[in-house]
């Protein structure tokens, strides 16, 4: 048979793997040998191929015992075979995926051996009055049964009590699990009469009883999401497969035939993928921006915010309440207002060229872990919907899984009836949009495409990027896109890649995928800029920015198949924190089933004839977009620790890449400002000067380079813009400028439906400012309480303006030296200009045929692939 060789070949950056006759030298090639190959999202051949752990195996089958000390999982009994199993499990799925009812399914779980011996035990009376006083539905009790069936007895446990006349030490409940129930029932004399007064009494505290609906809730959640795997016993197959996989103890002629069958291919080669960079070929970018939004009424949202966001440490200050990601304080408000600023600034873009309202619908996944459901539905009703409507949101909630533990799989628990359950990746997104109907509503809106990105990531935004992802996928009907950039050694991402394969048919296949970082080791594949096999230079990073096409997308997620899971990992690097009932903490090596959205790039591949993988990419259903890595992924995944000397993922790193950025953007405007440092100088001094420009100045980049001209801003100063309708001429800045606006993009009105529906281009805030220099003390630099990220700073002086309703703003050839505020009802145009004896300030009020116009406006106009604006005097 042939043998499987997988090469890392370094001189044309990509990975090979390849199948060669035994006979041919395997020395005489000039590559990399693989230490381990690559983990494909399949299970293994059969039970017979499947690994051993050698420290726990044996040929007995005897079951997994229940410590009666508060642990977080059940170690495996010294005898306990993983091959049999795995054999069991397989063959148990097998046969319920054949029973059509759940009578008959019932059948089948009944006949397994585990779930007999764990019934028929001397004690069966005793279990059958325990499940009788439960009152169980016939679902539930099968889902008791599959849990028992998957090896998980452990997690079964309830709190009980006993009397008799001769008083005997009780056993806490918290402590005991389901077999140490058994164990002490089985000291009992239940046939015995009623002389010796024993008496034995179940019974569920409230605490108890609400542990065991959420099991039976999550129990339900698993087998019906994951029926494409085969529920709660293909869920635990999956644990275990995968489990196996990532073991050192596995052999290596086992590894090369599961890759042979898994790949289902002959040849897998892997090469850096080639596309658009959209900082080098201005251009084109600017075309693909047009079509973006051109597009946008095409055009959905999807944000999938269900992880539980660990590293981040998010918690109330108040409550001492763990919160998820998307509730993130940054930079003046939430993470997720954030991301619907910035998809209200495209639409207030398309508003000024096309003169259209435009509301695109948004489907946001979320989950239970950390309230996070609740937290995102009761922050968007209280800023009711973003002004959008209610209809224009779709929120779903992704199941919670068990995580288990990595030695040997078992479920991890930190009391009885209480699983360890975490979120099961963004990968679940596409089988669960269509489980919820997601994909329909879509097409309700009228949309085609989707973009979609992550709370955590606080640039993808960032000028061309997002419009140009979009517009190529729309006006070339690409089936996915990815919006990539330069990958940093050592980060918490993964890699894209251009897969080329060769088909048992002859056929070659080609696509766009990714590998994620938690894979590496299993594609050999090491990690650092001083590694050898070092991938930092040749492949770029993966940044789960996409552009899906709707239908496309729909046809993964409805295919009952493994493929609408796509990217299936078990990622038992990090250690699972918990604390249990008594307030004890506990670190446990182990994890749980995860999908990875960006893989369903792996349904979209295109086939050829014969091998040419050059030029090929142009032709795929599948496309990659290049931009500097500030402008397309800076995020804020992890909490920054005091002696932290890594800002690398974490807010504070963000915000630097956010000034980096506005230092780009504004010195193309002829501003003049202060370099930005290394991080370290962050570290000991802060930032050399804050400023946070509404996304809605723009979004592209040649759109607020129009708004801005001229000045200067100096080193510790800072400049906050909120207001769309700007004009800056020649402003010299030394200290703190805020300008503030109720209606930055326009009004709200009251919609059909009664509710606010913000109105691009009505009534907005307006202001002006020509030959203006803003002298203050700014901000406190040396105020320890200072937090630049969260824009929680301590203030000297400022100037600022307050602009309410329609009210308008204009400075001209003026100083503003020291503390001002200077604040505009609604109606009225406040001048400043130079007066006699310092500052001329004047307040009239609107005319009344500019109320809605305002008494000046940008004119966006196209002018072949470019946009340009023209200042309009009323």
């Amino acid at each position: 048979m042939a043998r499987s060789a997988p090469i890392l070949n370094r001189d044309t950056s990509h990975l090979l793997f390849t199948f060669k006759p035994p006979h041919y030298p395997f020395h005489s090639l000039t590559s990399l040998r693989l230490t381990k190959p690559p983990l494909l999202p399949t299970s293994l051949s059969s039970s017979s191929s499947s690994p051993s752990f050698s420290s726990s195996s044996s040929s007995s089958s005897s079951v997994t015992r229940v410590t009666t000390v508060p642990v977080e999982y059940a170690p495996p009994a010294p005898e306990f075979e993983f091959h049999r199993e795995l054999a069991r499990l397989k063959s148990l799925r097998s046969r319920l995926a054949g029973a059509k009812s759940l009578r008959a399914k019932t059948r089948v779980i009944d006949g397994d051996s585990r779930v007999k011996r764990f019934f028929n035990s001397g004690n069966n009376r005793v279990f059958s009055a325990v499940l009788a006083s439960l009152d169980l539905s016939p679902s539930e009790l099968f889902l008791f049964k599959c849990l028992v069936a998957a090896g998980q007895e452990h997690v079964l446990g309830w709190g009980f009590e006993f009397s008799e006349s001769e008083a005997e030490s009780a056993r806490s409940p918290v402590k005991t699990a389901f077999y140490a129930i058994v164990e002490m029932i089985e000291k009992l004399d239940v046939n015995s009469d009623c002389s010796k007064k024993k008496k034995i009494r179940f019974a569920l505290n409230d605490e108890d009883f609400e542990d065991l609906k959420k099991l039976l809730k999550n129990l339900g959640e698993v087998e019906q999401f994951y029926n494409c795997i085969g529920g709660v016993i293909g869920y635990q197959i999956t644990v275990m497969e995968l489990l196996a996989q990532s073991r050192v103890e596995m052999q290596t002629t086992n590894w090369y035939n599961n890759i042979q069958e898994q790949m289902e291919c002959q040849f897998l080669e892997i090469h850096a993928p080639s596309g658009l960079d959209l900082s080098e070929n201005a251009e084109y970018a600017a075309q693909a921006a047009l079509w973006g939004i051109q597009g946008l009424p095409d055009l959905g949202e999807i944000y999938p915010l269900g992880g539980s966001a660990d590293r981040l440490g998010l918690v109330d200050p108040d409550t001492g309440e763990c919160l998820p990601a998307a509730m993130l304080p940054y930079c003046g408000r939430t993470l997720l207002e954030g991301l619907i600023r910035d998809l209200q600034a495209r639409e207030f873009l398309y508003f000024k060229i096309y003169g259209k309202q435009c509301i695109t619908p948004v489907a946001i996944m979320t989950s239970a872990a950390k309230n996070n459901h609740e937290h995102i539905t009761s922050l968007c009703e209280k800023l009711e919907w973003f002004k959008r409507g209610r209809s224009s949101f779709q929120l779903f909630e992704q199941p919670l899984v068990p995580a288990v533990s990595a030695e040997d799989g078992q479920w991890i628990i930190k009391k009885p009836f209480a699983p360890i359950c975490k979120p099961g990746g963004h990968g679940v997104i596409w089988k669960l949009a269509y489980d919820k109907g997601i994909f329909q509503w879509f097409y309700d809106h009228g949309r085609k495409g989707a973009t979609v990105r992550q709370v955590s990531n606080v640039v993808a935004a960032t000028d061309l990027t997002l419009l140009a992802l979009a517009g190529i996928g729309l006006h070339h009907g690409k089936k996915l896109g990815f919006a990539s950039c330069k990958r940093n050694s050592g980060a918490t991402e993964g890699i894209n890649v251009l897969m080329e394969k060769k088909n048992p048919d002859g056929r070659w296949a080609y696509g766009l995928s990714c590998i994620e970082y938690t894979e590496f080791d299993k594609f050999g594949i090491a990690d650092g800029p001083h590694s050898r096999n070092s991938l930092q230079a040749e492949f770029p990073a993966n940044t789960n920015i996409l552009y899906v096409d709707l239908p496309s997308a729909e046809l993964v997620g409805s295919s009952k198949k493994t493929d609408s899971l796509p990217g299936m990992v078990l990622n038992v690097k990090k250690a699972i924190s918990f604390v249990d009932n008594f307030g004890n903490p506990h670190s446990v090596p182990g994890g749980r089933l995860e999908c990875t959205m960006q893989n369903i790039a792996d349904n979209f591949l295109n086939t050829r004839p014969s091998r040419d993988y050059k030029g090929v990419e142009d032709k795929l259903d599948t496309f990659i977009v290049f931009n500097k890595r500030r402008r397309v992924t800076s995020s804020t995944k992890r909490k920054r620790r005091h002696a932290d000397k890594s800002l690398h993922q974490t807010p504070d790193g963000s915000l630097l890449d956010i000034l980096r950025n506005a230092h780009d953007l504004l010195s193309q405007c002829d501003i003049q400002l202060p370099e930005i440092g290394s991080n370290d100088k962050y570290l000991n001094s802060g930032p050399p000067f804050l400023i946070l420009l509404h996304p809605a100045l723009g979004p592209l980049w040649e759109v607020t380079r129009q708004k801005f001209y001229g000045g200067s801003i100096c080193k510790g100063s800072e400049l906050q813009v909120e207001v769309a309708e700007f004009l800056w001429r020649n402003v010299q800045l030394d200290g703190s400028l805020i300008i503030e606006a109720d209606n930055v993009m326009g009004s709200s009105r009251v919609g059909e439906d009664g509710e606010p529906i913000l109105q691009y281009g009505h009534r907005c805030g307006r202001c002006k400012l020509q030959n203006v220099r803003v002298l203050n003390e700014g901000i406190d630099w040396n105020f320890e309480d200072n937090v630049y990220w969260k824009h929680v700073v301590q203030r000297i002086e400022a100037s600022k303006v307050v602009l309410h309703g329609n009210a308008e703003f204009e400075a001209t050839d003026v100083i503003l030296k020291g503390n001002h505020i200077f604040e505009v009802p609604n109606g009225y145009k406040m001048t400043i200009t130079p007066g006699d004896s310092g500052l001329a300030i004047g307040l009239d009020p609107i005319a009344e045929n500019m109320m809605d116009s305002g008494s000046w406006y940008w004119k966006y106009g196209i002018k072949g692939t470019h946009i340009q604006l023209e200042l309009v005097e009323l």
